[in-house]
């Protein structure tokens, strides 16, 4: 990307100082190693390929990367990431094995792995980490509307990983409608040049007299577009305004046209190279001569072309600007473009590049081959594993376009749909199938793309669209594929649960046992269809009878490595209280969603496995696969849940944070008609309220959750909260009603885990006589497991047994094992309140932080002060307490020891401080409490 000869650098940053210093800001940032990413929007030639030379210039010392987005390539997975990375793979060594090895697939060096787009976002991440370690590092993307989705997938999620490295992303963005591809990162918005500048640059690029009438024109054409006026003023006077200027047309279009006009002067042999170089945007200089010798022509013959200043031949092949590619391809005849493409297509490799070969292949072919569609449709296979679904997806569009045969295009149209919407791209995926030709359709064909349609509204609400289009294609596919018909029920009872309440759930799983006596079970069955058998019961005969088929089915999920039907699994394991099996199942759905590339399924597995790691008190893991689910989501265009969040916020009892997440969580989840989520957030709000005390919102959460009992394994999961709260607030009715109710629930899954909270929850409501063995049942059942929350739990209710039996020795063992638990998790608010329960035995000593200092040396803390009128509306009181003691100079851990808090618990604090003061640091906090007079 080197200076346009057209005119200078210099001149075209006339009226940019603001531009300028913006990204002047991000490479200064850095080089310090403070990296960032900006995203230079504006209309075409209106000087964002300029800004982003500016970056490149001030760049100096740094290992600059450059790529442009190609709007012919952008089905072509990775073909951007490509152009970017290139120069990095001789580090490629330095990266992990796992993410190498996704790199190497993206970049066809290998094709026994996948190329899973968040490995190879690792992948990259960690080669920028590498090479910044040398020097810092920019990355400099143009025409970023045109990338590739796999490229702009990975280069946004690196992009927003990178503020702590010597990396920078500059990005050029066309602002046209429906660009989103960098959604959320920061933006630099260029605006057309004011009349007085416009005039001052054309006054200083062109020196020859100007007919005032035809400056004037020139002006008000341009409306202050920089290339555009100057394009314009190229071939100015007035026969040339009369031939053509004043017609309606757009900026970028009247600029293609100027370079078009500069292209048409050249040679014949130069144009054709030309066209060629632009319809292969990697850039390699020897795929090029390889062409060259197709085109019977000399690579000498880009020489006028580098001396008109449109083409730069070197260690890569470049355009002076990305819109002289777009001119010379654009404005070719498509019978010189497909020319070009196929030159490209016998130049290119096989061995090494098939998949770009049959792209180019399939670019040079004229209306239908079913050759080239056969090529493509290979292509699909390797990608599966090369590139993952989006890249098949892209094959299979293409291929189908190009198939003759009604019935073989649209069943193309319908497997690209598929590996759309599983590569994440639901949108995409319909329409596909609105493409297909629904005459055409055979009834196995209609049942399918009826299926897809109601995981596609699965997957985008979780509401209650979905279980009627799945149930209506199990039963059109029942006479056709028996096996494929239940393994869609069981679809249909995974949606059906999801929605509830909201979606007429019982009625749904009626008329799906109605269809399942219509598919007769396999000999012999399989374990999706135990699982299918098992489940129905559940909801139609109860737990006791549906217990042993859902055991059995487990069983043979671990022993076949089944894959189908694995989110119902891994629900199902939840149900019956096996934390073996969810934890084998959801591995290994996460493990093959990530190995498939299928992102709409990952977050599922993701969500799995970060319950089970907050059961079993791993609140970190559990919060990284959260967040890791929150950026699949976004990454695939997927509404954002935040139930898990919220879960993870009221275990942690952080009730201001947690009360904020679980409000928002269960608004936008009744919105979808997302009935699940709303009992998930209802449960955790009995939580964190359990934790905190708060009794009275506890049992009125708990028991809206325990309502939803028959759909929802969640709402089991409510019942010990409906006891807890009910026992202290004196309901012994309710208390014993809901005890009962979960007995009925556990005692047939016959597991540590599903008998030790019964047990627990059992001693609440027992005779003092019994409740100390129901105590100890629990202690001991929960302790041959891994799911340390309920142990600390039941440790915690024993403790506060026995110190109403008024043995204190006793409890203090009890309730310092459950404070120890609480604390290494994270639960606050239940340490806290086991923290309580010591202090009334005498014998909880509050830990010390090294040793203690002098009484006269110890920091004077001010009283805890109320939120001053004049202090930002959002602070509140414990916020107010927190920046006190920080503006004093108290590390996180002494303000945690001072408000018996845990230190995370004082970041997250700190962190909406930070946010609602606008202070950065803590000497700006120590600022704003001095301006406010907080400090004593």
């Amino acid at each position: 990307m080197r200076p346009e000869p057209i005119v200078s650098r210099a001149v075209r940053l006339r009226a940019r100082a603001r531009e300028a210093a913006a990204v002047e800001r991000l490479v200064r940032a850095a080089r310090s190693g403070q990296g960032g990413a900006l995203v230079v929007l504006g209309e075409a030639g209106i000087g964002k390929t300029t800004l982003l030379g500016h970056a490149l210039d001030t760049a100096m010392g740094f290992e600059s990367l450059r790529a442009v987005g190609v709007e012919f390539e952008m089905d072509l997975p990775f073909a951007a990431l490509h152009q970017l990375c290139g120069p990095l793979l001789p580090r490629i060594d330095r990266i992990p094995g796992a993410q190498r090895e996704a790199l190497e697939a993206a970049f066809g060096l290998r094709s026994d792995v996948a190329a899973d787009s968040f490995r190879v976002g690792l992948a990259v991440l960690g080669l920028l980490t590498e090479s910044s370690r040398d020097n810092p590092v920019l990355c400099v993307v143009d025409d970023a509307q045109w990338l590739d989705s796999a490229s702009a997938r990975v280069l946004t999620f690196v992009a927003r990983r990178v503020e702590s490295m010597g990396v920078a992303f500059a990005f050029g963005l066309r602002d046209v409608p429906d660009t989103d591809e960098l959604r959320g990162l920061p933006t630099l918005t260029v605006p057309g040049l004011p009349e007085g500048e416009a005039r001052a640059l054309l006054a200083a690029e062109v020196l020859a007299p100007l007919d005032g009438a035809v400056r004037e024109r020139i002006i008000a054409e341009a409306r202050g577009n920089p290339l555009a006026l100057l394009e314009l003023a190229r071939s100015a006077g007035p026969a040339a305004i009369a031939g053509g200027f004043a017609l309606p047309d757009t900026v970028a279009g009247r600029i293609e046209r100027s370079f078009h006009e500069r292209v048409a002067a050249l040679p014949d042999d130069t144009r054709r190279l030309l066209l060629v170089a632009a319809a292969e945007p990697v850039g390699d200089p020897a795929l090029l001569q390889r062409a060259c010798v197709c085109l019977g022509t000399d690579i000498e013959a880009a020489a006028p072309a580098e001396a008109a200043g449109l083409l730069e031949l070197g260690a890569r092949v470049r355009f002076s600007h990305p819109l002289v590619r777009s001119a010379v391809y654009r404005a070719a005849p498509l019978a010189e473009r497909r020319a070009a493409h196929s030159v490209l297509a016998k130049a290119t490799d096989q061995q090494r590049d098939p998949d770009r070969r049959a792209w180019h292949r399939a670019q040079a072919t004229r209306g239908v081959d079913e050759d080239v569609a056969a090529e493509l449709e290979q292509s699909a296979q390797r990608a599966q594993t090369r590139g993952g679904l989006a890249a098949a997806a892209a094959f299979l569009e293409k291929a189908a376009a190009l198939t003759p045969d009604r019935a073989r295009r649209n069943e193309r149209l319908l497997s690209a749909a598929q590996a759309k919407h599983d590569a994440g791209a639901p949108d995409e995926a319909l329409n596909l199938l609105a493409a297909m030709d629904a005459d055409g359709l055979d009834d196995l064909q209609h049942a399918r793309s009826l299926r897809l349609r109601g995981r596609i509204s699965f997957a985008v609400q979780r509401g209650n669209e979905a279980p009627p289009l799945l149930l209506e294609a199990a039963r059109l596919l029942t006479p056709i594929d028996a096996g494929l018909a239940r393994e869609t029920l069981l679809e249909v009872l995974w949606s059906a649960a999801w929605a509830g309440r909201f979606g007429h759930a019982e009625a749904i799983v009626r008329a799906a046992e109605a269809v399942l006596t219509s598919t007769p079970l396999p000999q012999p069955p399989g374990a999706a269809d135990l699982l299918l058998d098992g489940i129905v019961k559940l909801f139609t005969k109860g737990m006791a009878a549906a217990v042993p088929d859902i055991q059995a089915a487990l069983r043979a999920y671990r022993r076949s490595g089944e894959r189908r039907a694995l989110p119902l699994a891994c629900r199902a394991a939840w149900g019956v209280w096996d934390d073996d099996a969810l934890e084998a199942l959801s591995t290994r759905l996460t493990a093959t969603a990530r190995d498939s590339g299928a992102l709409a399924v990952l977050p599922v597995g993701l969500n799995f496995e970060a319950w089970l790691s907050l059961h079993q008190g791993r609140f970190d893991r559990a919060e990284a696969l959260i967040q890791e689910a929150d950026a699949v989501a976004e990454a695939t265009g997927a509404p954002q849940t935040k139930y898990g969040a919220a879960f993870l916020a009221g275990w942690r009892g952080d009730p201001d944070q947690g009360l904020r997440l679980l409000d928002v969580s269960a608004r936008e989840a009744a919105s979808r008609g997302e009935a699940t989520a709303v009992t998930i957030t209802e449960l955790a709000t009995s939580v964190l309220h359990n934790g905190g005390g708060r009794y009275d919102a506890a049992l009125i959460a708990a028991r809206k959750a325990a309502e939803q009992i028959q759909i929802s394994a969640f709402g089991v999961w409510a019942l010990p909260e409906v006891v807890e709260a009910a026992t202290r607030l004196g309901q012994t009715e309710v208390a014993i009603n809901a005890a009962e109710e979960l007995s009925g629930r556990t005692l047939p899954c016959g597991t540590d885990w599903a008998l030790g909270v019964e047990a627990a929850t059992r001693a609440l409501i027992a005779d003092d006589a019994v409740a100390e063995d129901l105590y100890r049942e629990a202690i001991e059942r929960l302790g041959r497991t891994r799911i340390r929350a309920n142990l600390a739990r039941a440790h915690l209710l024993y403790g506060e047994w026995l110190r109403r039996q008024r043995r204190r020795i006793d409890a203090r063992a009890q309730l310092l094992t459950a404070h120890e638990l609480f604390s290494m998790m994270g639960a606050e608010a239940f340490a806290a309140r086991a923290e309580g329960e010591l202090r009334a035995t005498g014998g909880f000593r509050r830990p010390v932080v090294g040793p203690e200092p002098p009484p006269a040396r110890e920091p004077k803390v001010a009283r805890p002060v109320e939120p001053s009128s004049d202090l930002p509306a959002g602070l509140t009181e414990r916020e107010v307490q927190v920046l006190c003691l920080a503006a004093q100079g108290l590390r996180n851990r002494e303000i945690g020891i001072k408000l018996s808090i845990s230190s995370r618990t004082v970041g997250h604090h700190l962190a909406h401080i930070y946010d609602k003061t606008g202070r950065r640091t803590r000497a700006g906090v120590t600022m704003f409490a001095m301006e406010h007079g907080l400090l004593p």
